[in-house]
């Protein structure tokens, strides 16, 4: 189950709660009854590197413009 992080609107706190992704945001803490608004933060995963993009679809350098090899005399 994802967690999700709310703001408490009254002391500023931070807090995490698991909730479906079916669930309705919470607008107020189960416990104290304090207002809450849900923070959107940065995801979790991070691509580093090159990437597949760079390696897979870059031209090599004995390739042409137009798509075609130089043909090379040995």
């Amino acid at each position: 189950m994802p967690v999700y992080v709310y703001k408490g609107l009254e002391t500023g706190k931070y807090y995490e709660f698991e909730q479906s992704f079916h669930d309705e945001p919470l607008a107020r803490h189960p416990e104290t009854g304090e207002p809450l608004k849900r923070v959107i933060q940065a995801p979790a995963i991070v691509f580093k590197g090159s990437g597949w993009h760079a390696t897979d679809y870059r031209k090599s350098k004995d390739e042409k413009s137009n798509g075609e090899k130089e043909k090379r005399e040995d």
